[in-house]
C-alpha cells in the first residue's frame, strides 16, 4: 500500500472541512492507496500530466482533491477544497498546478 503525502497545506485544509467530507474523502483516499479506483474521479490534465481529481459530494457542499497517484512510491495530495461554482475556480487550478510543479521539482532533487 502506497504513503499518502500532503503538498503544501493540503493535510490541514482536508482537517478543516467538516467531518462527514474528511470520512469520505479519507475512506476514497485509502482505495487509492490499495492501488483501486475511487467512486467519482476524473482526470485533470489541465492542472498537470497524471494529476486527477476526486469529487466529494455531501449535504455541506461539493469538495474536490487534485491527487497524483501514478508514482510507485507515494499517493500525493496536492490539493483540497471546497468547490462553490459549476467551473473550478482559477486560483484552485493555479495552486494546483504549482503545487503539482513543486512536487515534480521535489522528486527531481530527490533522485525519484
Amino acid at each position: 500500500m502506497k504513503p499518502v503525502h500532503f503538498v503544501g497545506t493540503a493535510r490541514e485544509d482536508l482537517r478543516e472541512l467538516p467531518e462527514p467530507v474528511q470520512e469520505t474523502a479519507g475512506f476514497q483516499l485509502f482505495k487509492i492507496q490499495q492501488g483501486k479506483e475511487p467512486d467519482d474521479w476524473k482526470p485533470m490534465p489541465t492542472v498537470g500530466l497524471g494529476v486527477q481529481e476526486l469529487r466529494v459530494r455531501e449535504e455541506s457542499g461539493t469538495y474536490r482533491i487534485f491527487y497524483v497517484a501514478k508514482f510507485a512510491e507515494a499517493l500525493y495530495v496536492l490539493h483540497v477544497f471546497e468547490k462553490r461554482s459549476q467551473k473550478t475556480a482559477k486560483a484552485d487550478l493555479d495552486l494546483g498546478r504549482s503545487r503539482h510543479a513543486e512536487l515534480l521539482r521535489w522528486r527531481r532533487e530527490a533522485g525519484l
